[in-house]
């Protein structure tokens, strides 16, 4: 069965997302651990959790992806921000263990001028910090566009982070579709290479899930900016391929498209009419 959703608003719970996740044909989604522009997050309500589980084992939902804050930077370069991003990473993988065997994925960060080797080394001794051995989390790098100083414009700066995680098994990779494309991976006409370049770098065992979004920029932009499906620079018949692809059709798609529920209800039928 594809596994396919978007993300949702975890303001009225986990069970109330599995349920808007079944209304909109969704077999997957993702949901921000806190406010995404902020810090605290909302107490976990374990029995509405567990009534979660209940319901998502009955609905086939699931792997879920967990989304960090988009204040979350684990190589800025105050001392202070360093400490909020492992606080906070270290507090959602806690959170996460009530929720066993999906993923928590983060934007590696920006080095603020510090150079992207210096962002590489502080992203690991965070992601050394935070992992242990139990968990049942798999902590997820984030492909990026490449704009500004972000880590992860390459597969090569993703790959130079995973080894140096001392507990790397409990490590893998999204890739998000505009953010390749806008950093310069071709998807849109050489999927295969690119693919290839990934099992090549990275390795494709890594590859855990997918935000899957058509881009406004052409290719190797480095501005990172989503469109709907079929709206964009990639293109929607570009996506399907993405979809459909053995390497990736038994992932997990998460649509991150400018949408209202009802135009992800629409992306994700026409994901499933072309997608079997």
């Amino acid at each position: 069965m594809l596994k396919i959703g978007c993300h949702l608003s975890s303001s009225k719970g986990f069970l109330a997302m599995a349920e808007t996740a079944e209304k909109i044909g969704g077999t997957t989604f993702q949901f921000f651990t806190r406010n995404p522009r902020g810090a605290k997050a909302k107490a976990l309500d374990v029995e509405d959790v567990n009534r979660f589980l209940e319901r998502a084992g009955q609905l086939g939902i699931g792997p879920i992806v967990a989304h960090a804050p988009y204040t979350l930077n684990a190589c800025g370069a105050e001392e202070r921000v360093r400490e909020f991003a492992l606080e906070t990473m270290a507090d959602d993988l806690a959170r996460m263990e009530y929720l066993p065997g999906n993923y928590y994925n983060f934007h590696p960060g920006s080095h603020v001028k510090q150079g992207a080797e210096t962002g590489i080394r502080l992203i690991a001794e965070t992601l050394n910090a935070v992992l242990k051995p139990e968990q049942h989390t798999t902590v997820l790098l984030e492909t990026m566009a490449g704009k500004g100083s972000e880590v992860g414009r390459s597969f090569e700066e993703l790959r130079e982070i995973l080894d140096r995680v001392e507990l790397s098994d409990h490590m893998g990779v999204c890739l998000d579709t505009c953010h390749v494309w806008d950093g310069g991976y071709d998807i849109a006409g050489h999927l295969d290479e690119v693919l290839e370049e990934f099992d090549r770098v990275i390795g494709l065992s890594r590859l855990k899930a997918v935000h899957l979004n058509d881009s406004q920029n052409p290719l190797g932009a480095r501005k990172d900016r989503h469109a709907k499906i079929g709206e964009g620079c990639i293109g929607a018949e570009a996506l399907v391929r993405v979809v459909n692809h053995p390497a990736l059709r038994d992932l997990p798609f998460v649509l991150e498209t400018p949408n209202e529920l009802d135009g992800y209800a629409r992306e994700i039928a026409f994901f499933r009419e072309r997608c079997r």
